[in-house]
């Protein structure tokens, strides 16, 4: 075993931050790949085609996708706790559980997306413009579920290892062929937003590849063989009850964006490309934010398996200062750049200021969301999922169902609808804080 993977020992901080530095890089460039749809799709197709790829469609990629990669990422606690206590026949266990179980829930993902496309995106109540459109590209991407989540889940199990660094240089190839692949396909070939989905499932087909090589090569204690792979009920039962949880947690989000998505949409097309033009000009507050939200968990998870509750404490501690300093420096900057990044994707007058618009609502309130990030990166280390999702259920989702059948439907605006998110990130800080004050998990074990 390698000592640089193992996150017990040594200075909690900078082990901290090297692990979450690929994390946030991997998914940073992420983030800029799919700038470069939106960039290749707005410039080589037009604003509907941007609405119907980042409108619709991308909300009912979030709530399933979402679902399924947090369901299956209750493996990446188990190994992660399972490798901090040094108990390698468990971990192996883990991994070959989790990545049958992937395989087949992307399969079943794949068959339910292409019976229910058309209900999903009139139920969202999808622009008439948009709608043909957003319906290929859903069809065409969850094509490849079993790739996405087959990477995803290989990829937390390196990071639940400590192995953070693999799973960005996978990512950053990927992301580059993607890029490449969106020009060809939609710039070339002009095969528009169709071009846009088979590259981005064919980069995700070989992202699952490499993390796959990478868990064949790792340690032999716990390397992956495909004659290995068999479902441990165990195994399973625990996933499942850290994973549900969790998977619901995400698909509540979901469920609130979603309709959230049906006021958007009742706006108009130039306020849905604006809004999905806005998610690519602040991603990299949200991907930094969830890189430190997995560092902390792995962290956290990797602790509370070898028993370092000190080092748990210390953890939360300073490493939310780190994520305060963080984040202020992230709004600033893309307060100070909102403009013309904006102009690069667009030349719409409309959409280039409507997206100032939100972008310069929501940054400022961001602060708010990091405490909820923080402490359920804490919590789901711990693989304690349930009591977070009853939180996250009832003060933001809940709060902003409530607000989208009441508040907005008085006074239907665009300014309403952003209204909503600090609020219920503010109820969501609240009642996080309080359970993690109060968990008895955080008391050492003797």
């Amino acid at each position: 075993m390698n000592d640089k993977h193992d996150l017990t020992t040594g200075p909690i901080i900078r082990k901290l931050l090297w692990f979450f530095i690929p994390i946030a890089a991997g998914s940073i460039l992420q983030q800029l790949y799919n700038a470069v749809d939106a960039f290749v799709v707005s410039r080589y197709v037009g604003t509907a085609a941007l609405a119907a790829v980042g409108g619709s469609a991308a909300r009912i990629m979030e709530f399933l996708i979402g679902f399924c990669v947090a369901l299956s990422n209750g493996a990446a606690v188990i190994i992660a706790q399972r490798f901090g206590a040094k108990d390698f026949d468990e971990v192996k266990k883990a991994i070959h559980t989790s990545y049958l179980f992937c395989g087949l829930l992307g399969l079943a993902l794949s068959a339910l997306v292409l019976v229910f496309t058309n209900p999903l995106l009139t139920l969202l109540k999808t622009p008439a413009d948009t709608f043909s459109e957003s319906a290929a590209y859903l069809r065409i991407v969850f094509f490849g579920a079993s790739f996405t989540l087959l990477y995803n889940m290989g990829a937390s199990a390196l990071r639940s290892l400590g192995n953070s660094r693999f799973p960005f240089i996978c990512l950053a190839f990927t992301c580059v062929l993607n890029s490449l692949l969106d020009i060809l396909f939609v710039a070339v070939f002009r095969w528009g937003v169709n071009g846009a989905a088979w590259a981005t499932v064919i980069s995700q087909g070989l992202s699952a590849i490499l993390v796959t090589w990478a868990l064949i090569k790792n340690d032999a204690a716990f390397r992956f063989s495909f004659r290995d792979l068999r479902i441990a009920k165990d195994i399973l039962s625990r996933m499942m009850k850290i994973g549900i949880p969790a998977g619901l947690q995400a698909s509540m989000y979901s469920v609130s964006n979603i309709i959230l998505q049906i006021g958007i949409n009742l706006l108009g097309t130039v306020v849905v490309a604006s809004w999905s033009m806005s998610g690519k000009v602040d991603g990299l507050f949200w991907v930094c934010s969830n890189a430190f939200s997995a560092a902390v968990c792995t962290f956290v998870g990797q602790n509370y398996g070898a028993n370092k509750i000190d080092r748990i404490r210390i953890c939360v501690k300073k490493g939310f200062l780190v994520f305060l300093g963080m984040t202020i420096v992230m709004c600033v900057g893309i307060l100070a750049l909102a403009r013309p990044i904006v102009g690069i994707f667009t030349s719409d007058t409309a959409v280039v200021e409507t997206t100032r618009y939100i972008i310069f609502f929501f940054v400022p309130t961001y602060v708010l969301w990091i405490v909820i990030d923080m402490l359920s990166g804490v919590m789901r280390g711990l693989g304690d999922t349930l009591i977070p999702t009853i939180i996250t259920g009832v003060a933001i989702c809940g709060f902003r169902v409530l607000w989208v059948l009441t508040i907005y439907q008085l006074y239907p605006s665009l300014f309403v609808i952003c209204l909503c998110y600090p609020l219920s990130w503010l109820l969501g800080d609240i009642g996080i804080f309080i359970h993690y004050k109060r968990t008895p998990l955080l008391k050492d074990r003797n």
